[in-house]
């Protein structure tokens, strides 16, 4: 549904080899590619030098080790791995074997994060003293999916949260301190569902926040300044579309009706601004790119580690009940 239309989509991709434990259904998707029932022997097929790792978090450390070992670039859907000791070491062998290493940030190129980041840039509401974003669904049944049941890697922490984290650093970088609740709230759950994480800044505060029992259709983005705020109610499209069947860059692609709002000195009167389409494209376009040695990553390894660090401060926060420091490695610091 996600990555197999993008890469048709980009031009200098070639979907060739699937691995699939369904393999009637890829097959029958998309019938051009060769569908392998062994995900290991996907991953190192010598005819795809660009592998795409987009399965059960706790897998992409070792598959994506063996397709680099193998000889292959590699991308992996976040989150990266499930430790930045698994990210680390991946990096690792990446810069050994000379192969490049990415990881699948696609909400970079959201409408809703676009707009955010391009008005503040410009510099319309002034300094940034507080940023709120949520990212919250309505799934009051628990489903029976290794994303939603116990086990690393699992959760809406990792899976959602690693958006929002990878959205407040490259808007500010690295932050000084992380204060985590991570929640269980749904009957039944055994995993992470509900999650409220406060990122330091000096005295601005990033505050990331999910929920599977949102009804309400919350605000995607808060942010405050020195002149005035910055609303964004809806989110982006594009997964929707994806989920419709629509092709990525056909007309309409990313789309996004919803305007920013400014708030100035008249609370009463907010600006409408457009929000700019947003482009998943833009991401298999880089990587293609960096893979013929034409431009850089468009997500570097560094970058997915600091992610991982992280959701490991997050975690420990909430275990031990206090605001923490993350422990950076200078790469990362330097990464932003």
């Amino acid at each position: 549904m996600f990555h197999a239309p993008l890469i048709a989509a980009t031009p200098g991709l070639t979907l060739a080899v699937i691995g699939s434990r369904q393999a009637t259904v890829a097959s029958s998707a998309h019938p051009e590619a060769e569908v392998l029932a062994d995900p290991l022997a996907a991953a190192c097929h010598p005819d795809a030098p660009l592998v795409v790792i987009a399965t059960p978090n706790d897998t992409h450390a070792p598959l994506a080790e063996a397709a680099l070992r193998a000889g292959n670039h590699v991308v992996v859907d976040k989150p990266f791995t499930v430790t930045s000791a698994e990210a680390r070491a991946l990096a690792t062998t990446a810069a050994e074997v000379g192969r490049l290493l990415s990881v699948f940030q696609n909400r970079r190129w959201d409408s809703d994060f676009l707009g955010i980041a391009g008005e503040i840039a410009r510099g319309r509401i002034g300094e940034v003293i507080e940023l709120r974003s949520e990212m919250s669904r309505y799934r009051p049944e628990v489903r029976d999916r290794w994303r939603e049941r116990a086990g690393p890697g699992s959760g809406v922490w990792y899976d959602l949260g690693a958006h929002l984290i990878d959205q407040a650093l490259c808007l500010f970088g690295p932050p000084e301190s992380v204060q985590a609740d991570l929640q269980i709230q749904r009957e039944g759950g055994s995993a992470i569902d509900w999650f409220h994480a406060i990122l330091g800044y000096g005295p601005t505060r990033v505050i990331l926040s999910s929920s599977m029992l949102a009804s309400d259709a919350p605000t995607r983005f808060l942010v405050r300044g020195t002149k005035g705020s910055l609303i964004k109610r809806g989110g982006d499209r594009q997964e929707d579309q994806l989920v419709a069947g629509r092709k990525p860059g056909s007309p309409g692609w990313g789309q996004d009706p919803d305007p920013l709002l400014f708030v100035g000195e008249d609370p009463g009167t907010p600006t409408e601004l457009a929000t700019p389409s947003g482009s998943y494209l833009d991401y298999y376009t880089a990587i293609a790119a960096a893979v013929r040695g034409e431009g850089e990553l468009p997500v570097t390894p560094a970058q997915a580690i600091t992610v991982m660090t992280l959701i490991e401060a997050g975690i420990r926060s909430w275990a031990e009940g206090r605001v923490v420091e993350p422990r950076y490695a200078d790469s990362e610091r330097s990464a932003w």
